[in-house]
């Protein structure tokens, strides 16, 4: 190390300066369907990004939770938006069956563990010195702030799960983060009402990860592999075609999209693997919604809009009407589009409980793919050659 280099070595005290966390501790906001955000949406969300916020409401409430429509709704998280109290939001959506699976980044559910082990994070300054932040071992999310040995704790209660829960050879991030989630609740019994992945597990809510390694999960997971033989590992595999069952399964499909990144594709591209891949033509979702400050000029993913999903098969072309995308930070958007969500009258559906029927799901993918590839087989095989003209 380069002498004067400053360092935080792991296992330092973590606790810095105590002005830098005395603000507010950041807790999950539960939404409580407040009548008057629902008439803010109504009358005074009218044209613009508002406007777009209204009528990502009124397709969720009206159409997607319909109860006519029967509509499998996933929900794709990016952004780092635990660490910013929106798991709550979350957690209230799958409590009411208003979300049947969900896709996130790895940050994202690490940082949901530091809700459920109690630890605390604080509303701060993204102004600060962050050369001194780090001299001081504090960890600092735009504007959130908390001691390192957040990380260094929730890193503990990670590697002795994998040690405790025995686990080994390939798995889907769906059943790692079930039994992730069983065990808070096993052992943190509030953590149910704290923690996205606890009350997942509680609701049989399928939670994945697209990918695995990109976060302190995966880190502690590739040590366990490496420090202590560990077989198991995380099968992507497995959630590629766990989550194109549930797609297929689904008598309407649709998505409420959080900002975009590798969850969004992940959802999306399940569509086109099962026409494209396993040549079982679903027709693409019925629904989509989707809240991003990420622009279609630049062309990547996230901004992508359903429209030019539909060239992949990823949207239904006739469905573009239940289509929107609001150009809105979530952390605004999302607490109120789920208080109107939890206010309306379907605000609560029966759990799906799709954890207990992946297995099921799988083998009737399994069913439809191999009659699709017999049927192409007998389709594509050359006409028979008369031999005797």
């Amino acid at each position: 190390m380069l002498a004067g280099m400053p360092h935080r070595a792991p296992g330092s005290s973590g606790q810095g300066p105590a002005q830098y966390l005395q603000g507010k501790q950041i807790r999950y906001y539960r939404p409580k369907g407040s009548a008057d955000v629902r008439q803010l949406i109504d009358s005074g969300y009218q044209a613009f990004n508002a406007g777009r916020l209204s009528e990502a409401c009124h397709i969720f409430s009206e159409k997607m939770l319909a109860p006519e429509n029967d509509t499998t709704i996933g929900l794709t998280v990016a952004g780092a938006l635990t660490p910013a109290g929106l798991g709550g939001c979350v957690i209230e959506l799958m409590d009411r069956g208003l979300i049947d699976f969900m896709i996130s980044t790895g940050a994202n559910l690490y940082h949901d563990l530091h809700y459920a082990l109690n630890f605390s994070l604080h509303r701060g300054s993204p102004f600060l010195d962050d050369v001194e932040l780090y001299e001081q071992g504090i960890i600092r999310i735009y504007d959130v702030l908390f001691p390192a040995t957040v990380l260094l704790e929730t890193d503990a209660y990670i590697r002795d799960f994998l040690v405790r829960a025995k686990l080994s050879g390939p798995m889907s991030t769906s059943e790692f983060h079930y039994r992730l989630g069983t065990d808070l609740i096993a052992r943190r019994p509030d953590s149910v009402e704290h923690s996205v992945v606890a009350k997942a597990a509680a609701c049989g809510v399928p939670v994945y990860t697209s990918s695995p390694g990109d976060s302190s999960i995966g880190m502690n997971i590739a040590y366990h592999e490496l420090m202590n033989g560990s077989t198991f590992m995380i099968d992507p595999n497995k959630d590629v075609n766990e989550v194109c069952a549930i797609i297929l399964a689904g008598t309407h499909n649709g998505c409420v999209i959080l900002g975009g990144g590798s969850p969004k594709n992940f959802y999306l591209q399940g569509q086109p693997t099962l026409w494209e891949v396993y040549g079982i033509p679903k027709g693409g979702n019925d629904f989509f919604i989707q809240i991003t400050t990420d622009q279609v000029v630049w062309g990547g993913l996230s901004g992508a809009t359903p429209a030019e999903a539909v060239s992949w098969g990823k949207v239904n072309p006739g469905v573009l009407p239940d289509t929107v995308v609001a150009y809105c930070d979530s952390t605004i958007a999302f607490p109120l589009f789920c208080e109107y969500a939890v206010g309306s009258p379907n605000g609560r559906r029966s759990r799906r409980e799709l954890v207990s029927k992946r297995d099921a799901l799988v083998a009737d993918l399994v069913r439809q793919a191999k009659a699709a590839r017999e049927s192409k087989h007998v389709t594509d095989e050359p006409a028979e050659i008369d031999r005797h003209r």
